[in-house]
């Protein structure tokens, strides 16, 4: 049986965002996101599902961290909850919030495990999106306070930072889609949004650097593959929009100071424009320190005229689902990964998100998810082709530590390495956590 060899300098480590595991909406002084809006409103979100206990970490973050421990991981991704630090995303800032995030951060510093703090993973406060929320540029201020009171109270205890986490989706999906909170179906607001969400982030990084704040910045990026039907230009150039929409719109304007041109004219011909002004992309165009990659899934694609907004569709050949209905294209990943390196130089690439969302089934106190630990063994066989042939992959996190509230979804769809009963907030170990331990520990896999 072939012996996958990982380097030891890897990073290993597993991945949550505030409001699919916190819970605890109404405590310590938290105020409202835009994401208690969306659930509570009917219709939004499957089931009437929504985030007001999720996984109660709130109370059970030490359990939580001893879960990580045991794995054996080096590094956790959690984001803050913006409306936790700031109820109403400026004004008063709210020291129990703090006080939430330093005792979580000291018990993974305690376990020796390298916290990696994402500042925005799309809990934008509710009080601004009142007040028009990424579409109004004083958001961007109030982002910036916010940033600069993380900096400040957990400098030097966190050594990886991530500014905003997936702006295809916080835009796109959020606001031209709809299926996101706020909930909007207007493309030109969700290319004013992804413009102010680079700007947030340039300045962020900029801040970030001015206050000398120890440790890396990045991103958290979505990416993706869609290999062309054929080789016929409108065939190619579909799958060029769809990975640049993903890929290029949001790291271009970072890495090589300008949006990619043949994006900029697709959006005018589908009636949108960049509401840019003087300054911004030298805003925008700040140095990071590293990539963050988040990769699901891929796909073969061919052109069709009028198939949503990128006049693209999916030519499905025979691709094993996860429980999402997304393909399973592991090699999607490491197409990604060279697209990367070639576009954008040796900056360090670090996989912030990679899991697979599967049928689990309790039984007898088990999850025997084998489909999941052959999604991983899929991708980490990609992880390690790609560091084979020279590429910069400083670590891998997979999705997610623990069954948790997935957005619009709701509870349905599970993708932890842990079982979580949502009735009782049991966390269960399921097959595939003892099989990620195992990788860690050993630094190899068999396939």
């Amino acid at each position: 049986m072939p012996i996958i060899q990982f380097p030891k300098g890897l990073k290993w480590g597993t991945a949550t965002a505030a409001y699919q595991v916190e819970g605890a909406v109404s405590e310590d002084g938290r105020g409202l996101s835009i994401w208690d809006t969306f659930s509570h409103t009917p219709g939004k979100v499957k089931n009437g599902d929504n985030g007001d206990i999720a996984c109660d970490s709130y109370h059970r973050y030490a359990e939580d961290v001893d879960l990580l421990h045991q794995l054996g991981v080096n590094v956790y991704r959690f984001s803050v909850s913006w409306s936790r630090i700031y109820p109403n995303g400026k004004g008063e800032l709210n020291p129990k919030g703090v006080n939430y995030y330093h005792n979580l951060i000291d018990k993974l510093l305690e376990k020796g495990i390298e916290p990696m703090l994402t500042l925005y993973h799309w809990d934008l406060p509710q009080a601004l999106q009142d007040d028009g929320g990424w579409a109004n540029r004083e958001t961007i201020d109030a982002f910036i306070l916010y940033a600069k009171t993380v900096f400040n109270e957990f400098n030097g205890k966190v050594k990886y930072w991530q500014t905003i986490n997936e702006p295809l989706c916080a835009a796109f999906l959020s606001n031209y889609q709809g299926v996101h909170a706020p909930g909007f179906q207007d493309l030109q607001l969700a290319v004013d949004i992804s413009h102010h969400l680079l700007l947030a982030h340039g300045r962020t990084v900029r801040l970030f650097r001015d206050m000398r704040v120890e440790g890396e910045i990045g991103t958290a990026t979505n990416t993706t593959w869609r290999e062309p039907f054929s080789i016929k230009a409108e065939d190619m150039e579909a799958c060029k929009r769809e990975i640049g929409l993903n890929i290029d719109w949001f790291l271009d304007p970072i890495i090589k100071g300008e949006y990619p041109g043949y994006m900029v004219e697709w959006f005018k011909k589908k009636g949108a424009e960049l509401p840019i002004k003087e300054g911004d992309l030298e805003a925008i165009h700040q140095p990071i320190d590293f990539i963050g990659v988040n990769y699901y899934s891929g796909n073969i694609a061919r052109y069709k005229k009028d198939a949503g907004l990128l006049d693209i569709e999916n030519i499905e050949i025979d691709y094993d689902k996860t429980y999402i209905e997304w393909p399973i294209y592991a090699d999607g990943l490491y197409k990604v990964f060279h697209y990367l390196a070639e576009r954008y130089g040796d900056i360090p690439l670090f996989v912030t998100e990679n899991g697979a969302c599967c049928i689990d089934q309790l039984s007898e106190g088990r999850v025997n998810d084998q489909d999941r630990i052959k999604y991983y063994q899929q991708h980490l066989t990609a992880v390690s082709r790609a560091i084979e042939s020279g590429i910069n992959i400083t670590g891998y996190l997979a999705w997610s530590l623990l069954d948790n509230f997935e957005w619009a979804e709701g509870y349905g769809k599970r993708f932890g390495l842990v079982y979580v009963d949502f009735h009782t907030m049991e966390r269960i170990k399921k097959d595939s956590y003892y099989w990620y331990k195992k990788v860690i520990a050993n630094g190899w896999m068999e396939i």
